[in-house]
């Protein structure tokens, strides 16, 4: 009897605590860092992973570059810079692949655009027009497209099965698309075909414009991180002498390369932001 009590108690005590262990994915994640977090693993194709996961592989990565330093250059803010570059390495690496995939889901969203037209006219329904998309839309938005028409044969429902396809796309113009059809269904109307067409024609000029710039843009970029590490390469051929390495861990030595740091950061940031092209928010998120 005992043990039942304490099993019945057990229960309790996890079912009381489980709103704060197991949320609900459905909940909307508060807006800020976190949602632009969730927002960026989603696009670069990491959807499900927790941000917690990520922090937790960058304080790793973080103190792996730092002993790797420290065992190679007996410098210890060397080690210091290490610790901070390679915590950062997972989100530069994550936020490299959601731009790259960014980039490449922006080109083909005039197809798809084009292929909801062309099924819209043939008389397809709204729900089946956007399911069609898994099998001829481009490569890369198939899989949210499958999932989606998942979801609509699972539940019946065409706003929850939007709302998914909203959050796995995670991109501006997704969302744009996604509202368009919501309207187009909620309040019915001929004219979707002609707003869709019209957001084909913005996208595709828009896309042709941002090539061009990015292109012209690349350039500099390219200097800048050449720049960025030319003195950080000298400081670690310099360091591995003996003399230089204990100059470096007096507290002059310390300081310099703290400041370079700090020099090199604000410098490296000044010029993503003035070089950076605008990028259009999620309004309807």
């Amino acid at each position: 009897m005992t043990w039942l009590l304490g099993t019945a108690l057990g229960l309790g005590l996890v079912l009381g605590v489980s709103p704060w262990l197991w949320p609900r994915a459905s909940v909307a994640v508060a807006s800020g860092r976190p949602r632009r977090m969730l927002d960026r693993l989603t696009q670069a194709g990491l959807e499900g992973v927790p941000p917690l996961a990520l922090v937790a592989v960058s304080l790793l990565a973080g103190v792996l570059a730092a002993g790797v330093a420290l065992a190679l250059v007996p410098v210890v803010a060397v080690a210091g810079a290490a610790l901070v570059a390679g915590a950062a390495a997972p989100a530069l690496a994550v936020r490299w692949r959601a731009q790259r995939r960014r980039r490449a889901q922006a080109a083909v969203w005039p197809d798809v655009v084009d292929h909801l037209v062309s099924a819209v006219r043939s008389g397809l329904a709204l729900p089946d027009a956007v399911a069609q998309l898994e099998r001829a839309g481009p490569d890369i938005t198939r899989a949210a497209f499958a999932a989606y028409a998942a979801d609509h044969r699972a539940t019946g429902s065409f706003a929850y099965a939007l709302d998914r396809l909203k959050a796995r796309l995670a991109d501006p113009v997704g969302d744009r698309l996604v509202e368009t059809l919501r309207m187009a269904r909620d309040v019915g109307g001929t004219e979707v075909t002609t707003v869709l067409r019209e957001l084909a024609a913005y996208l595709r000029a828009d896309l042709a414009t941002r090539g061009e710039l990015e292109a012209r843009q690349s350039w500099v970029v390219s200097a800048a991180r050449l720049g960025v590490a030319a003195p950080w390469i000298v400081l670690l051929i310099l360091s591995a002498r003996p003399e230089a390495a204990q100059a470096y861990n007096a507290p002059g030595g310390l300081l310099l390369i703290a400041g370079g740091a700090v020099v090199t950061f604000v410098a490296y940031r000044v010029m993503l932001r003035i070089g950076a092209l605008p990028t259009e928010a999620r309004w309807f998120a």
